[in-house]
């Protein structure tokens, strides 16, 4: 009964003369006959059986010679096999049966009938003396018992051992309320806090454990099972699912020492559900996934609860004591290795891109490292990407002000009769992950105490998105959207659309970032992509010339750049070094600079260095470098020409931001609501008077990051007529920003006319 991973053992009858003593939790006649059968298979008889129940062993526990062997047996109990699965399903549960634990008054007749369905099981075994020094070790000034501990480390040991026989997808944990109330770390921060907020302790320790009873999740095989299969249709008809093995195999090692906190882009509502069908079909312990308590709603909250989401409030505020449940509970959580999940950016991304991490349950998990609750925690950013998504249009309608609709059993209905049909393919994959530990130590040489601490939070959360972007693959969708996007309102031949993709193909394959663009290679893949924009209305074709023409479709604009945007970071340093090649040779990086601040809330850029090696590299692809060429010649005889399809909308929602705020008086308020609201009205003003590009920069969310720029410059909260001055200063930058983007729009007409007239 020893705290390593153990699938099960061999029972011989040990050193005792009075032969073992056996813990079982077999409550049947049934299930006590098993045992029996079991024991005598092995030619073992058992000295006692007792139950494992720490009361009752207690007693006879004290009497026991040190050399006595301890030996936790159970009686499994499996799922019918049905397509060569074992898992229980919704018929299971409408004729009041649970298959993984079976009525007593039914065990007979599964006997009978399917004797594969029960399997005896023990756990490690263990003398009196190992288990009382592990007691001396780890009890401290716990408030247990010695019987309460073997009884403990004997349900661990049976749980091991169950879990080598059904899978690890069945890890679950039990009894973490009152694990957590036992601990000493719980009890001394309970202690601290009521100090702290002058409250009685055991007031604080009672909101403490209603806290956790609101947080932990309780698992159980059968509540995994029908939420994974009444949730499964989500996206088993909807998509095919491409995994990166390889990074999953990296993973499982590492899983056996230490937690790991799975962190993935979120761009859907599936994603969490096609997350776990991946690591359940690899056989990875089930993760504990943290959700806002909006989708705690009947009967979906309550099943989820149990086949381990962690409902959690989006906002702490002042709460202390629930803060320390939830420190708690993590630590809990990862002493004792279950997987962690969340997504960082706070809710699904409505441009398609990432958002910028949001670092405050990191903050947990570092806490359960730096205490010693865990050794390390491993953090390993994950890219979930689709081809298509039905939700997006939904998602665009929001960014130009309707309403998100709430959640509920209608919208969940809704929602998964639109995921019937197939839509493409969705992409899973893993990035390298990030050892906890090693970033808090490198952040510990930091002097800023606990600004240095944040600081390492932020870069470590940081390298977590760049991470997901690394591994991110351009699906043929953000391709194709890219192409069709940056011509505006004109429309395409195939011809035309392939041959203004294919220098940005070679492009891609050079640097080895092609996913599902290869499809696009061929006349026959590039049709089909188009074809399931078309039938999604994303893409409107015209048949009625010589030959189909595709464009946006009009209104879609925000969903194509929704596509568009999965990809645009691999082009964000080329789109900069075709800009900054306009600057004077002397001022090129400079400008580089200025720009990679401008866009600083949108995209993740690394140090100076890097950044500068990174943008060399794009400057040398394009012919150019740091030296003296002709800027315009240069960009005149590159393959292609990426700047103002990459970032012509995010500099057109700044420019609205900053007109707008140039135009204000610098003593009234900004609300942000009512500015937004503002920003759409004459953002639309603008594009319908041709000084924006098109309908795609209209975006709330957009609007919301430039705010938030203009906000780190210190350009929002009221001030005096300098204020003016500065806001000025901010729109004349951003207003050089577009017009060098136009420009580079301007030198790639010369060749778009040249494509739209059939030239090679």
């Amino acid at each position: 009964m020893h705290a390593d991973e153990s699938p099960g053992t061999t029972v011989s009858a040990g050193p005792a003369a009075g032969g073992p003593v056996v813990l079982t939790d077999a409550v049947s006649e049934t299930e006590r006959a098993l045992v029996a059968s079991w024991l005598q298979d092995r030619g073992m008889t058992a000295a006692q059986v007792l139950p494992v129940d720490g009361a009752v062993i207690a007693g006879p526990l004290g009497q026991l010679p040190d050399d006595t062997l301890i030996v936790p047996v159970r009686v499994a109990w499996l799922p019918r096999e049905r397509d060569g699965q074992r898992r229980a399903r919704w018929s299971d549960l409408l004729s009041l049966t649970n298959p993984w634990r079976p009525a007593a008054h039914a065990q007979t007749r599964i006997l009978k009938r399917e004797p594969d369905r029960a399997a005896v099981v023990a756990g490690e075994p263990a003398t009196v003396a190992d288990l009382r020094r592990t007691f001396a070790s780890r009890a401290g000034g716990a408030a247990i018992g010695f019987g309460d501990f073997v009884a403990r480390q004997a349900a661990l040991a049976l749980e091991r051992a169950e879990r080598a026989l059904v899978g690890r997808r069945y890890k679950v944990p039990k009894r973490i309320v009152e694990a957590v109330e036992a601990s000493p770390e719980f009890r001394r921060d309970v202690a601290e806090l009521a100090a702290k907020l002058e409250l009685d302790e055991e007031e604080v320790a009672r909101r403490a454990s209603h806290d956790l009873h609101g947080l932990v999740a309780s698992m159980s095989p059968l509540a995994v099972d029908l939420l994974s299969g009444v949730l499964r249709p989500l996206h088993s008809r909807a998509w095919n699912v491409q995994v990166d093995t390889a990074g999953l195999e990296r993973l499982r090692e590492l899983n056996r020492r230490y937690a790991l906190v799975f962190l993935p882009s979120h761009r859907s509502y599936v994603d969490p559900l096609l997350l776990a069908d991946v690591l359940a079909e690899h056989d990875f312990p089930r993760n504990h996934v943290l959700s806002g308590d909006n989708l705690n709603f009947w009967p979906f909250g309550p099943l989820a609860k149990r086949a381990g989401v962690v409902f959690i409030r989006r906002t702490f505020g002042d709460d202390e004591i629930y803060k320390l449940a939830v420190r708690q509970y993590f630590g809990y959580l990862l002493s004792k290795r279950f997987n962690l999940e969340w997504y960082m950016e706070g809710g699904r991304s409505r441009t398609g891109k990432l958002r910028p991490p949001r670092y405050g349950l990191l903050a947990n998990v570092a806490e359960a490292v730096e205490r010693g609750r865990a050794e390390d925690a491993y953090l390993v950013p994950v890219s979930i990407t689709y081809d298509q998504l039905r939700e997006v249009s939904a998602m665009a309608a929001e960014q130009v002000g309707v309403p998100k609709k709430g959640e509920g059993l209608t919208w969940l209905a809704s929602y998964a009769k639109a995921q019937l049909s197939p839509i493409g393919s969705a992409y899973v994959r893993f990035a390298e992950p990030i050892s906890l530990r090693a970033a808090l130590a490198a952040g510990a040489a930091d002097p800023g105490g606990e600004a240095g601490r944040r600081r390492a939070l932020q870069k470590v959360a940081f390298e977590v998105a760049v991470g997901i972007n690394r591994v991110t693959p351009v699906v043929a969708t953000a391709l194709v959207t890219l192409a069709l996007l940056g011509v505006r309102d004109r429309a395409l031949t195939l011809g035309q659309v392939r041959r203004v993709l294919q220098p940005v193909q070679e492009y891609l394959a050079e640097r080895d970032l092609m996913g599902s663009a290869q499809s696009l290679a061929t006349d026959r893949g590039l049709r089909r992509v188009l074809g399931a924009l078309t039938e999604s209305k994303v893409v409107t074709t015209y048949s009625g010339g010589e030959e189909p023409v595709y464009a946006i479709e009009r209104g879609s604009h925000l969903v194509a750049a929704f596509y568009r945007n999965s990809a645009i970071h691999h082009f964000v340093d080329r789109a900069i070094a075709e800009c900054v090649l306009l600057a004077p040779p002397g001022e090129r990086f400079d400008r580089a600079l200025a720009l990679r601040d401008l866009l600083k809330f949108e995209f993740f850029f690394p140090d100076r260095d890097v950044f500068r090696t990174e943008l060399g590299a794009e400057l040398e692809r394009l012919g150019a470098g740091w030296g003296e060429q002709d800027a315009e010649a240069v960009l005149g005889r590159a393959g292609f020409l990426i700047a103002h399809r990459v970032l012509r909308s995010f500099l057109d929602s700044q420019l609205v931001v900053a007109e707008r705020l140039a135009v204000r008086n610098p003593r009234t308020p900004v609300v942000e609501k009512e500015f937004l609201d503002e920003c759409g009205g004459i953002g639309q003003q603008m594009l319908l008077q041709g000084r924006l590009h098109g309908p795609e920069s209209l975006s709330r969310e957009l609007f919301a990051s430039a705010l938030k720029l203009a906000a780190n410059r210190d350009l929002v909260d009221p001030g005096r007529d300098e204020l003016r001055e500065r806001r000025e200063v901010f729109r004349d930058e951003v207003r050089a920003a577009v017009a060098a983007v136009v420009r580079i729009a301007e030198i790639d007409a010369v060749r778009l006319r040249e494509v739209m007239d059939g030239a090679a």
